[in-house]
């Protein structure tokens, strides 16, 4: 058994004798240990965090012009794993269109969150073609066609895009396109 205190084991016990031999020579401290520290925080690498902010504002503004897109010309656009004949087949209109969606009349803002809106079904459904009809921007006047070049900066920036070209003629014709998805 123990002491009332509870400390030490009693006398005649092995590890009483035990215990003994092992707190010779020990005092007690004259002053309590120092609380333990607060953990510290966790450093926070602010470059990185102003590299994703600087890339999510540039997401929401207006898109830089690119030339082929001032002039209403075809769009493509490719990963690097994806073969020349997956893209040929693409730009013929082989593959099977399963969703559509047309942002016509909609502003940069509301055409960007549509899409992102749409993208997500479509990858949730295991979608693996789509047809994004964004007009020519004929009634843009000098800005050219600026939802045509949201459209592209969001798709270039969405790694489940593999692929994307502007549709066949009957199909919109540089007003659309065709958009490979990631199975």
């Amino acid at each position: 058994m123990s002491t009332p205190g509870g400390d030490e084991p009693d006398d005649d016990t092995p590890d009483g004798e035990l215990f003994r031999a092992a707190m010779r020579g020990v005092r007690t401290l004259a002053q309590p240990a120092a609380p333990p520290r607060p953990p510290r925080a966790r450093p926070r690498a602010r470059f990185a965090r102003a590299d994703r902010a600087a890339v999510l504002r540039e997401s929401l503004d207006a898109v830089e012009t690119e030339p082929a897109l001032a002039g209403g010309e075809a769009l493509v656009f490719s990963r690097p794993q994806i073969q020349p004949a997956v893209l040929k087949r693409l730009r013929r209109g082989e593959y099977r269109v399963q969703r559509e969606i047309d942002l016509h009349g909609m502003t940069v803002a509301e055409g960007k969150a549509e899409l992102r809106r749409f993208l997500i079904q479509a990858l949730e459904d295991g979608v693996h073609c789509v047809r994004i009809v964004h007009g020519k921007g004929l009634r843009s006047g000098d800005r050219g066609p600026v939802l045509k070049m949201a459209v592209s900066a969001v798709l270039r920036r969405t790694g489940a895009v593999l692929a994307f070209v502007s549709a066949r003629q009957a199909d919109g014709g540089t007003g659309a396109l065709y958009v490979l998805l990631e199975p």
